[in-house]
């Protein structure tokens, strides 16, 4: 058992060596991995055994190995019996560089290149005593192909349809096809390739739309890539629509009125193919009288009550007919102007009147804070209250004396001028009643007082003795009405009462100097 091992690792160990001298022989046979070549050209397919050693080399042969594997002998050279070239595929196209060729270098020829020379070429050495050696050249035959896109004419429908062909013929390799669609939102078919007799192969790529109007004259690139080629050729299409004739009437604009002249209305249309005729009408048939019509325009040469109308434009093409109309409603005239006019015064009226609000807003606004700013300075007091229109004219008698009395022979029924205090003494006793009663319609108020600036100092002083008498009056008189009269003097004897009585309308008579609350 262990014998047997021994023989199968001596076994495997032979077979490697025999494998690594085999592969040694193999690669001492120098050719080329593969040459490139065009139709048409000559192509040199080199073949050397340039270490012979012991080896001995008896014949050499080139053979042609097809895509399929059939094998044909194209050239044989023996240095006692010489060249041959058998029947091949290329025949008389090939032949040995050299005139004499050399076992050790038998480079041959193949002029006039095809399409179908394409293959595995062998460079197959009869030696002894290691037997057949050989090399590999792979001889890839490049076609540029001949390329070439179109846009396809379609109508405008709801189907999806070929709109643009893409195609690289007779390449060999076959060529690479893209689409840049744009702003197109179609798909493009998968390139479909077709062997052509002569080896080279046809690439084919559609874009497939929906076409609508909108689509006519869109831009739609294919891009296509070749090994022959330093750069991929772009071809730019613009995608051909046909569709019938899309109209619209413009120039309309809702003024038409009553002697107006040269209103225009245009009739644009589109369509693929270009629209040949445009018809005017209206929907009555008649056609007013001021009307003027030239191709795609119509033309009023003065507005009239023969303009009310529904005025129609037909298009037509080989595909169709496509209509717009437009109903004209003739006003008074410049009546629009007028209403316009109307709503030109009426904003700027508007204008005015809010500025003179915002003004006036602002008025009131800086002369209450000057108002408060000019306020009166006294003796302190949080607020000075304003006088009455009417002044009270019965008082304590402010200022008495220990005794209470105030100068008057201790008489508090003394009738007390309350005047303004920015009046002088002459003032205060302007417009009295003989009597001694101060008539005081017109006297100012206390405002008024503050905010003139004739107030002296004295003056200010006088104002706030009469306001702490004021304020002890209200003190005095809270327990109710009060009735006070002035002292006559005693000169004035019996004749007072008559003077001091006065007749009224309705046959009563009252005192002129008695003040009743």
């Amino acid at each position: 058992m262990v014998w047997d091992s021994s023989l199968s690792s001596v076994g495997l160990l032979s077979s490697f060596f025999f494998l690594l001298i085999q592969g040694s022989l193999a690669q001492r046979v120098k050719v080329q991995p593969e040459v490139v070549t065009y139709p048409g050209q000559t192509v040199t397919l080199r073949c050397q055994f340039p270490e012979q050693g012991q080896t001995e080399l008896t014949q050499v042969s080139w053979i042609f190995e097809k895509a399929d594997g059939t094998r044909t002998n194209i050239a044989v050279f023996h240095p006692k019996f010489g060249v041959n070239y058998p029947k091949s595929p290329v025949t008389g196209r090939v032949g040995f560089t050299a005139e004499t060729p050399q076992l050790d270098s038998p480079t041959i020829q193949i002029t006039d290149i095809k399409m179908t020379d394409e293959g595995r070429y062998i460079c197959e050495y009869a030696t002894y005593p290691s037997g057949n050696e050989q090399g590999v050249t792979s001889l890839i035959i490049l076609a540029k192909p001949e390329n070439s896109a179109t846009a396809v004419k379609v109508q405008a429908g709801t189907a999806s349809v070929v709109v643009a062909s893409c195609q690289s013929a007779n390449g060999r390799p076959a060529s690479t096809i893209s689409w840049v669609p744009g702003s197109l939102n179609g798909n493009a078919s998968t390139p479909t390739k077709t062997d052509n007799p002569d080896n080279t192969v046809t690439s084919k790529s559609e874009y497939w739309l929906v076409p609508t109007p909108a689509d006519n004259d869109k831009e739609i690139s294919c891009v296509v890539s070749h090994r022959t080629l330093p750069n991929p050729e772009t071809f730019q299409m613009k995608l051909v629509i046909e569709y019938p004739p899309q109209v619209q009437i413009v120039g309309y604009d809702n003024n038409w009125y009553l002697g107006r002249t040269n209103a225009v209305l245009t009739c644009q249309a589109q369509g693929n193919p270009t629209p040949t005729t445009v018809t005017w009408r209206t929907m009555s048939g008649l056609m007013p009288d001021t009307v003027q019509v030239k191709e795609n325009k119509l033309t009023v040469v003065k507005v009239d009550e023969t303009v009310n109308a529904t005025f129609i434009c037909e298009v037509r093409n080989s595909l169709g007919t496509g209509r717009d109309q437009v109903s004209v409603m003739v006003r008074e005239a410049g009546a629009l102007a007028q209403s316009s006019a109307g709503v030109v015064a009426g904003a700027i009226i508007g204008v005015l009147l809010a500025l003179l609000l915002f003004g006036a807003l602002i008025f009131v606004l800086v002369s209450r804070n000057r108002r408060q700013q000019q306020g009166y300075r006294g003796n302190g007091k949080a607020k000075a209250e304003p006088y009455d229109s009417v002044a009270r004219l019965f008082g304590s008698g402010g200022g008495s004396g220990k005794n209470g009395t105030n100068g008057n022979n201790g008489n508090n029924n003394t009738p007390i001028y309350r005047g303004e205090p920015v009046l002088s003494e002459k003032a205060a006793n302007h417009n009295m009643h003989p009597g001694g009663v101060a008539l005081l319609e017109t006297t100012p108020t206390a405002q008024d007082i503050l905010l003139s600036r004739e107030m002296d100092e004295a003056e200010r002083r006088k104002f706030d003795e009469l306001e702490e008498e004021d304020e002890r009056y209200d003190h005095f008189t809270a327990g109710g009405t009060i009735l006070q009269l002035r002292p006559h003097e005693q000169d004035m004897g019996g004749s007072y009462l008559d003077d001091d009585m006065e007749s009224q309308r309705d046959g009563s008579v009252i005192s002129r100097t008695a003040v009743y609350v």
